[in-house]
This record gives structure tokens, C-alpha cells and sequence, in this order.
């Protein structure tokens, strides 16, 4: 239903398909100022054309609080690799140019409906939002407790809060509480618990346990400076990095070591340096310089 004064948008401008050269301003850019769905999709994926119908009947429900772009991966791989879209289907929502939520694989459509209220209410949610970016910059300026409590009263509200609950597990994790971090991620709501922002919590709890029994960095930097074809050294160094906040350090050494052998360990190194990228903000330098030279390496 759409509110007084609101003008409904033409069907054309709600859902449209995307390529790589319209990306940016199709979903970043217009993310800005409405929440934007993609729906990456492929002709031959069968769950594909059960779920895209679903999902434009419930934007087209939603009157104008959200759009839908619709990606075809074959045709636009550089995207998908860009955003790790390794099944088909998988939806993101994105707001403000950044991924906050989605989903892998086909739903019923009472999740697809409450996928779809969760990302239109980011444009316009009683202070929710301005809620959130509190509690993200209490977090950020180190206020841990100040900002767990905070989540915690936002899902008070609205207990399905992807956002609101993977920063109350961010909090525990800063907080140096990881078995009740983990213990929140495993009693996470059914419709948010795969989504990006419970799964940069999940990663950054991985981290966390790593940093545990990371090792001394000076004498894991020598040992990586005496032979650098020790690549386990290397790959704890970057682990003792991540523990010393250094993680754009950490980067270059996992880059390093991929570039020398990308099959080491059965891939370690890119399997790391995908965790770090999903723990940090995907618009942080050090994740959007560490995927374009991965890249760069994968598809050399």
C-alpha cells in the first residue's frame, strides 16, 4: 500500500536486469536513497525460475519501498566473482552501497515476504537505522558494552534484525566473549541466519579463535624472511598479523603466499583471505585492494 503522497513507480523502474556496465548505478548508486535487490540468477538453475517470479511479486508488494535488479552470472562473471556468488540462486539486498542481508538458494515465500519487510524498512524504520549506526560507531570507537546493549534493544524490536543481531555477536567477539558469541550464531532466527551480516560475525569469530593461539610475530617474520618458501610460517605470520590488528599486512602475506602456491594446503591462503574479506566492511580499502589483486591473480 503506498502512503499519501507517494507516487508509484513504473514496473520498469521497480525490477530490471543488470549488467556489468550498469551495476554501479543499477544497485550502488540507487541503493543510496532506496533499498536495492539483486537476484543473481542462471538459465539453467531450475530453483532460479521458481524464486525470481516469488521475489518480483514481493517487490511489487512492497509499493515502491524497494527495487530489483536481476544479474545473469553467465553473462556477468566478473560480478558474481567480485561477490563470491558461488550457487545459484543467491539474492543480496543492498543499502547505501553496501551488502546488509540476502539469502542462498530457494525459500518459501513467508521468507521471501519477511526478507523483503526487513530491506524495505531500511529506508524508513522509526530510528532503527540511526539506532544501528550508533551502536556500529560505539563499537568501532571501542564502547564495546555500550554498544552490545544497544543491539540488544534494537532486537528487542525487531528480534529478526540482521544487522542488530550480527553486531550483538561482533560485540561478544570484541568483548572476548567467543563461546557466547558462537552460542548466539547457533541460536540465530531461521530467516537471517545466512545472511551477510551474521556472516561477517561468523568470520570474525574465526578470526578471533585464530588469534588465540597465533604465534609471536618477530619470530615468525624471521623465519618468513630466513626461507620464504616456509609457506606455513608465512600463513601464520598473517594469522599473528590479524591478532596484532594488522590485517592489511596479513592480506599481503596471504596474496604472497598465493602467488608462490595457490594450492598449498588445499587453497589456505584464499580460503583466509575470503574470511578476512567477510569479516571486514566490504567497503573497507583493504577488502576492496585485497579482491581486485586476488582477482588479478586468479585471472591472470
Amino acid at each position: 500500500m503506498l502512503s499519501l503522497g507517494e507516487k508509484p513507480q513504473p514496473e520498469a523502474e521497480l525490477i530490471k536486469d543488470a549488467t556489468e556496465a550498469t551495476f554501479m548505478a543499477d544497485v550502488i548508486e540507487a541503493s543510496q536513497t532506496i533499498p536495492v535487490v539483486v537476484d543473481f540468477w542462471a538459465t539453467w538453475c531450475g530453483p532460479c525460475k521458481t524464486l525470481g517470479p516469488m521475489l518480483e511479486a514481493a517487490v511489487k508488494a512492497a509499493g515502491g519501498k524497494v527495487r530489483m535488479v536481476k544479474v545473469d552470472v553467465d553473462k556477468n562473471q566478473r560480478i558474481a566473482a567480485q561477490l563470491r556468488i558461488q550457487s545459484m540462486p543467491t539474492v543480496y539486498a543492498f543499502w547505501q552501497g553496501q551488502p546488509v542481508d540476502g539469502f542462498q538458494g530457494a525459500v518459501p515465500a513467508s521468507e521471501i515476504k519477511a526478507f523483503i519487510d526487513r530491506v524495505s524498512a531500511l529506508a524508513g524504520d522509526g530510528g532503527l537505522a540511526d539506532a544501528l549506526k550508533a551502536a556500529d560507531d560505539m563499537l568501532t570507537e571501542g564502547a564495546t558494552v555500550d554498544a552490545a546493549e544497544t543491539f540488544a534493544a534494537i532486537l528487542e524490536e525487531e528480534p529478526e534484525n540482521s544487522a542488530a543481531y550480527g553486531g550483538l555477536v561482533r560485540a561478544q567477539v570484541a568483548l572476548g566473549n567467543l563461546d557466547q558469541a558462537e552460542a548466539f550464531l547457533t541460536a540465530a532466527p531461521a530467516p537471517i541466519a545466512k545472511t551477510k551480516d551474521l556472516d561477517a560475525a561468523r568470520a570474525q569469530l574465526e578470526l578471533a579463535r585464530q588469534a588465540v593461539n597465533a604465534g609471536p610475530e618477530a619470530e615468525l617474520r624471521a623465519a618468513v624472511e630466513a626461507n620464504p618458501t616456509d609457506y606455513q610460517a608465512r600463513f601464520d605470520l598473517a594469522a599473528a598479523l590479524l591478532a596484532a590488528d594488522n590485517a592489511a599486512e596479513a592480506v599481503d602475506q596471504l596474496l604472497d603466499l598465493f602467488r608462490r602456491d595457490r594450492e598449498w594446503n588445499d587453497g589456505a591462503a584464499k580460503s583466509q583471505l575470503f574470511t578476512i574479506f567477510d569479516a571486514l566492511k566490504p567497503q573497507d580499502p583493504i577488502v576492496l585492494s585485497g579482491r581486485r589483486r586476488l582477482s588479478s591473480m586468479i585471472f591472470a
